[in-house]
């Protein structure tokens, strides 16, 4: 059960790049939402926070190797300037202390509405080799990852940290239904079939699997006309169509989603079929290479090339 959204929410952002926000904050929903003041965004200079000269941030890690470490000094200086709860107090806060760094947990829509229940959220933007471990072992509430891949700093990924939580806070989007049937999105209740208008639902709760294919106007562009079930008018049909493609875009892309999804038995007998489907669809594709592969051979025999 994640906790309740609030009407407000900060984040800072703790960088030697703080410049690099200016621009992502000023688009779209994160511009709208700090615009009507539901949530604050600060980025800052680690930098500011040294004392010498070249005000340094790194030095070379214990031990030898490659890279450089990003110090703890300027670190723990920045963060006791934000007047936040000591880590044991935080327990009984909504205040938390995020360290971006490739060897955290995977970020995901679970874990963006674990964050949009807190109040204030810190982000550690990592660079270099990494940042001093005491840093995570004194000041860091947890680690977290955007994925299997590494960027130059947390930069980048604090930026999709922010907008994934901030969209989910109350009144961000213009429809409240936008952030619940969506991919990763809600679970099918049964008490939600009908809208606020009291229009049938077209939609289904994805129960985390991956969202169905969208179209709009024109009907048919360049010959190719949008799916029958779409021009319905039937909320029925259309919403059936929809859990379908759904299951179908899950099953092709992220297969490892259906482990943990909440599948009915309709959804079951919808994906069996779609196995089938898809068996025969690689078959028909691996002989079209064979074939392929066949002619390509027959034509160098042909003209005497090896």
């Amino acid at each position: 059960m994640f906790p309740d959204r609030l009407n407000f929410m900060r984040f800072d952002i703790l960088t030697i790049f703080p410049g690099f926000f200016d621009s992502p904050l000023d688009y779209g929903v994160l511009k709208r939402a700090r615009v009507a003041g539901q949530v604050e965004v600060v980025a800052h200079d680690l930098r500011s926070f040294t004392h010498d000269r070249h005000k340094t941030v790194d030095d070379r890690p214990f031990g030898g190797g490659e890279g450089m470490v990003l110090k703890a000094d300027p670190i723990f200086e920045a963060f006791e300037s934000l007047g936040m709860a000591s880590k044991a107090e935080r327990d009984t806060t909504r205040e938390t202390v995020i360290l971006l760094s490739a060897q955290g947990r995977r970020f995901s829509q679970a874990v963006a509405h674990e964050l949009a229940g807190m109040e204030r959220v810190v982000i550690l933007c990592g660079r270099y080799e990494g940042v001093d471990e005491r840093v995570n072992e004194m000041l860091c509430d947890q680690e977290i990852s955007i994925g299997d891949y590494v960027l130059s700093g947390g930069e980048l990924a604090a930026v999709v940290i922010v907008d994934a939580v901030v969209r989910l806070l109350p009144g961000v989007l213009g429809n409240p239904d936008s952030a619940r049937f969506e991919s990763f999105g809600a679970d099918e209740v049964a008490e939600e079939r009908m809208t606020a208008d009291g229009v049938p639902r077209s939609t289904h709760g994805s129960g985390g699997l991956l969202d169905y294919p969208h179209y709009t106007r024109p009907a048919e562009f360049r010959g190719v006309p949008i799916p029958e079930a779409l021009m319905s008018g039937n909320h029925e049909i259309i919403k059936q169509w929809r859990r379908r493609m759904s299951l179908e875009k899950t099953l092709r892309n992220r297969p490892d989603l259906l482990e943990k999804a909440v599948l009915t038995a309709e959804d079951q007998r919808v994906l069996r079929k779609l196995r089938v489907k898809l068996t025969d669809e690689q078959r028909d594709a691996a002989e079209h290479d064979l074939v392929g592969e066949s002619a390509l051979m027959r034509g160098k025999v042909g003209s005497g090339t090896e």
